[in-house]
């Protein structure tokens, strides 16, 4: 399995409308293209911060579920506008999992 990692700094004051935004769209948005999303992760030392994880079932089938994504009419005609103007930076770290990886989240 391919994960990133995605680090987003938001600018001061708006990652309460950022998260709105990305749980109430973005995340259903990217799930019905295939991709399984853990988060909003909240930096809890740094209020303008936050991580999520985003994951494809392999390298080859990422570009495609991203680019009907970001190529569809949901990002380039509304949450791109919403979005991208709320970001300061971002940073995307793309890993793979072990065969030992363990993925469980305790309640």
């Amino acid at each position: 399995m391919i994960l990133e990692v995605r680090t987003y700094r938001i600018k001061p004051g708006h990652r309460a409308e950022f998260i709105r935004v990305f749980e109430t769209r973005s995340v259903p948005a990217m799930r019905s293209h295939g991709m399984h999303v853990l988060g909003p992760l909240l930096d809890v030392e740094n209020p303008h911060r936050f991580v999520f994880l985003r994951s494809f079932p392999s390298l080859e089938e990422r570009e495609p579920m991203k680019d009907a994504f970001y190529g569809g009419e949901l990002w380039t005609k509304e949450l791109e506008a919403i979005l991208m103007p709320l970001i300061d930076s971002y940073d995307v770290t793309l890993t793979e999992t072990s065969p030992g990886c363990v993925y469980e989240i305790p309640r």
